[in-house]
């Protein structure tokens, strides 16, 4: 026969609040370059476990996921608009360009626009 368990008792802290309070610990008593040093562990070991095309791959994943989030939560107008900005930003960038390199021949805008 066995014997009913007893009700688990929680200490009312969450699994993400147990994670970060354990990681504020390590990075107080390792500090930031710790967190480098491990980064560049895995990442050294990713590269030897996958190889180049492992990167191409997640970062088409990574690319195409962050394009249809940013088109799913701002519509396609968005881009007509930011397109739209970067465009005219491109084209003050040329005129302030034109301006710099005639005053630094001597020219003044009157003999430039002509």
């Amino acid at each position: 026969m066995s014997t009913p368990e007893a009700p688990k008792k929680t200490s009312g802290m969450s699994v993400r609040e147990a994670g970060q309070k354990g990681g504020e610990t390590v990075k107080k008593k390792y500090g930031p370059e710790f967190y480098e040093q491990i980064g560049r562990k895995g990442g050294l070991a990713t590269k030897q476990a996958h190889g180049h095309e492992f990167y191409e791959q997640i970062g088409k994943k990574g690319g195409k996921k962050g394009g249809e989030a940013t088109r799913d939560r701002y519509g396609p107008d968005f881009y007509e608009r930011i397109g739209q900005k970067g465009g005219q930003k491109v084209k003050q960038l040329i005129e302030e360009g034109k301006r710099a390199a005639a005053a630094a021949r001597g020219e003044t805008e009157e003999q430039r626009a002509s």
